[in-house]
Formats: C-alpha cells, structure tokens, sequence
C-alpha cells in the first residue's frame, strides 16, 4: 500500500519567512525554466537537465546546485502530467500542431526536497534554506518513524496550507502494487500534483493562439 506521511511544521515567523523567500525562488527558477520546455518540447528530467541546468545555476546561486536539480524535477513532473496524461486537456494528443501552452508556476507551488537537502534522523529534522539550515524537532509516532526504515522514500515535498501553515510530506513506495494511498492519521490534506491528470492548482496554463 501507498504511504503518505503529512507533518505541520510549527515554525516561528521568522522561520516562516525563510521558507516563504525559498518557495518564492524555487517557483521563480521554475518559470524561467517553463518557457525553455514551451519552446524546445524537451521535458524529460535528464535531457531537461543538460538543457538548463548550468544557466539556472548562474541564474539562481542561491539556490545551490542540489536544489536546482529538484527545480528541474519539478518542472518534468508537472509537464508530464500537463502534456501527456491522457486526461489532461493540455495533452499532446489533443494538441495536435499546435504550440505547447506555457506553464506558469505560482508562488505557492511546492518545494521538492531529497536526501541531499533535507535529512531526518531520531525525529531531528534538518533543511535547507536560502541562508543556511534549518531545524526542527519532530513529533513521530512509532508506525511513522517505522515507514522511514521499512520503505522507499519516493519524493519530500514542502508546501505552505490554506491555514499558512507549511508541512512536508512524505511519499512512500507501495508495498502492493496498485493499492489506495495510505494517509497518516491526524494529518491535514495538502494540494498536490495529481496522478489523474489533474492540472496542479498551483500551475496556471497560458494557451497559445
């Protein structure tokens, strides 16, 4: 079965702003990265990779080279299922020869983390930020902590709630193949990128004429 663990992250304001000013960069480098996809067609994550990767690092040092990598990882993601889910309107299939819609990335779309960017050991959570780590301490109950050892981790995303809250969210392989996602119990739902071919309400589509 699939896992998705949610976890609030009870930041102070200040902590609260150097995740609001990483969201905003990460989204920023996404939409300078959208419209290459628009007019080059390439979003596979390796050959998008090779395409950009070296002008979005000059582009954003900020953000490191770990981080530009999930920037790239994001914009891959979301183009499949914009350009090719058969249930997107957007897909290539209905397109035709007509000019690929360029996405637009709002400044509340989520932050794609990995091993080399965030790290959680014994409930000590540390990330990365625009000027340095950051740190919590965790909470988990023990069938959460387990997932952590007894299955893949598949994607780490950060991304800010109705309520303003930011909360990661960890994906987890299934143990079964083709079962219903798994949510941990006490965790408040967060928009994320469908699997049904559901356009992100975080991704605006600007059709060409």
């Amino acid at each position: 079965m699939n896992f998705v663990l949610r976890i609030p992250l009870h930041a102070t304001p200040e902590q609260q702003a150097r995740l609001r000013g990483l969201q905003n960069l990460f989204a920023k480098a996404c939409n300078v990265l959208a419209p290459q996809v628009q007019q080059t067609r390439v979003w596979n994550r390796v050959a998008l990779h090779h395409l950009s990767y070296r002008q979005l690092r000059e582009q954003f040092p900020t953000l490191g080279s770990q981080m530009v990598c999930n920037v790239i990882y994001s914009v891959s993601r979301t183009c499949r299922t914009v350009y090719q889910h058969p249930a997107s309107p957007f897909n290539l299939a209905r397109l035709g020869d007509r000019p690929l819609p360029l996405l637009r990335f709002t400044d509340n779309c989520p932050v794609y983390f990995d091993r080399h960017t965030l790290s959680l050991k014994a409930g000590k959570l540390s990330l990365f930020t625009l000027d340095g780590r950051m740190r919590f301490q965790l909470a988990l109950r023990p069938e959460d902590e387990a997932a952590f050892h007894t299955r893949k981790l598949r994607e780490t995303v950060l991304a800010r709630r109705a309520d303003g809250v930011y909360a990661l969210s960890f994906w987890f392989a299934p143990l079964e193949s083709g079962a219903p996602v798994e949510q941990s119990a006490g965790a408040a739902p967060m928009a994320e990128l469908s699997d049904q071919g559901e356009i992100p309400e975080y991704v605006m589509v600007e059709e060409t004429a």
